[in-house]
């Protein structure tokens, strides 16, 4: 489910990697207050030890975080030197897993500690903090993070998120702003439909007429294309239309659903098997498999429209795609219904705990009040904005009382936004965000967000953060691994005709006798649970 996204920052989220970062922010916080002798910079002889993914942007300039011109600063606004360890590229699962293995744990670990899914620690926080590899954070949180705290008792949703059903804190978050939550939506060549006299499509029928003539008037050989990463990354686009989605989610009475199996479902896969039959969808969309794949169908015009990221996509494919043509103009399609003026489903939208990069203590510090301390100077004032900003003066100036990159940071000649901004902030990880923050360059991707913005997702989209027990974890890990590998093959197959859609029924009792009932109430019951916190 990842946030995962594909341009240049290293959150392991389905979310984009960059974006789960870069519009990552929050409510502005009140200057830090001082409490259990949290005065900035702390004097300590103490070195703390720190397992984190280090931004892939970060990693092109130097080897660890503690040589970033973020790193240096950090050290010298808290006082406190932190010796950072990073797992390679793409393999920071299976080196956490070996470091849990090898009971020498840093201080502080940050991880996917409450988001479900494979990355996730087995079992959930409730069984880490059991399994001694991390500490609750209660009392610390209480005696030692008055900036955090603060914010927990003035956001009892945010509150919720981010402790168990027993009640027990486990982690520093992430939290995102309220403009941060939709990051993700459908795209398309607006040059195009200008060109064509059409208008941005709204409906499935519209969308139907303006691939058609995208295949046949501009010789798209993929008029619509999409990245495939464990399944086509459309975030419930179309499929939304029936009602339906292609994963977890909670229905309008407020019960968790299994989207694959539903009836309307076949109504989706109908729709995407007649696009792909006809041409309209891309014939090798599970060829799509990294970014490239699409950078090139969208950059060469074999493409027309998407489902893409805000900077990573959309300000990447204007920037490049203008330097070739003047007239390439991308803009935010809202998600399509079946009916004119019918509100959207589900789309995608996040939660503002963005759990794949929050922060806990290890049950082996010897340090965790100063872990504690160290890290909710990210949740202040000016934590917040060395976080989000960089160093006053050198990355950003303040305008109006306005944060505000400076031309070193927005117009490097050597280097993109991004690339820059890596340097001397934090993209992904715990702090708190900050809605001034924005990587959009084009009108169009302020547009995006409100366009993508106007569905039902919030009340349809699963929390990632709901903890099932221990026992329900392991029978959740059990089932769906095999559930989710075959419903995807079967979806393939659907929409590419290799298998009869008459055969959705018999696909249907399949994935019942797998066991996604038994999945399904664990999720209920967790979801129950969550809602009662």
């Amino acid at each position: 489910m990842a946030l995962s996204v594909v341009v240049a920052s290293s959150v392991f989220v389905g979310c984009s990697k960059q974006e789960a970062g870069v519009s990552t922010t929050s409510p502005k916080a009140s200057a830090a207050p001082t409490a259990a002798g949290a005065k900035y910079p702390i004097s300590t002889q103490e070195t703390l030890t720190s397992w984190e993914q280090i931004d892939t942007n970060l990693a092109s300039f130097v080897p660890n975080l503690a040589e970033s011109p973020f790193g240096m600063q950090l050290e010298k606004e808290t006082g406190v030197k932190v010796k950072y360890t990073h797992p390679a590229d793409g393999q920071s699962k299976e080196q956490f897993n070996l470091m849990i293995a090898s009971n020498k744990l840093p201080d502080v670990i940050e991880y996917n500690w409450g988001g479900g899914g494979t990355a996730a620690y087995p079992g959930g926080p409730e069984k880490a903090i059991a399994d001694k590899v991390i500490l609750p954070l209660n009392d610390l949180i209480d005696k030692n993070a008055p900036n955090l705290k603060k914010l927990l008792q003035q956001d009892k949703e945010l509150d919720k998120m981010i402790k168990t059903d027993s009640g027990k804190y486990y982690a520093f978050p992430m939290i995102r702003p309220d403009n941060g939550l939709v990051f993700r939506g459908l795209m398309i060549r607006k040059d195009w439909l200008d060109e064509l006299n059409l208008q941005v499509p709204t409906t499935i029928d519209e969308w139907y007429t303006v691939l058609k003539a995208f295949k046949e008037k501009k010789g798209a050989s993929a008029p619509f294309t999409a990245q495939y990463s464990n399944e086509l990354n459309i975030q419930d686009a179309f499929i939304g239309a029936f009602k339906t989605a292609n994963r977890f989610y909670i229905d309008d009475q407020g019960k968790v659903k299994y989207g694959p199996i539903d009836p309307q479902f076949k109504d989706a896969l109908t729709l995407l098997r007649k696009w792909y039959a006809e041409g309209l969808l891309d014939k090798d969309f599970a060829l799509n498999t990294d970014s490239k794949a699409l950078d090139n169908k969208l950059m060469s015009d074999s493409a027309g429209a998407t489902v893409g990221l805000l900077s990573g996509g959309m300000g990447r494919w204007m920037d490049t795609g203008k330097k070739k043509n003047p007239k390439f103009q991308l803009v935010a399609a809202p998600y399509p219904t079946l009916k004119q003026g019918e509100r959207a489903f589900i789309g995608q939208r996040d939660f503002k705990y963005n759990p794949v990069a929050s922060k806990a203590v290890s049950g082996d510090s010897k340090n965790a009040e100063l872990a504690v301390k160290w890290m909710d100077y990210a949740y202040g004032e000016k934590g917040s904005l060395l976080f989000n900003f960089g160093t006053e003066g050198d990355s950003y100036k303040m305008e109006n009382n306005v944060p505000k990159f400076s031309e070193k940071i927005t117009k490097n000649e050597k280097f993109n936004l991004q690339q820059m901004v890596s340097q001397y902030t934090k993209p992904n990880g715990p702090f708190l965000g900050d809605a001034r923050k924005s990587f959009n360059t084009f009108k169009e991707q302020d547009e995006a967000i409100k366009i993508w913005g106007e569905t039902d997702a919030a009340k349809h989209v699963m929390p990632l953060f709901i903890t099932p027990t221990i026992d329900e974890s392991k029978e959740v890990a059990k089932l769906n691994t095999a559930i989710s590998s075959y419903k995807e093959e079967m979806f393939v197959k659907f929409i590419m005709g290799k298998e009869p859609i008459e055969k959705f029924d018999e696909y249907v009792k399949r994935i019942n006798e797998m066991g996604i009932d038994k999945v399904t109430k664990i999720y209920q019951d967790a979801l129950d649970r969550y809602n009662k916190r």
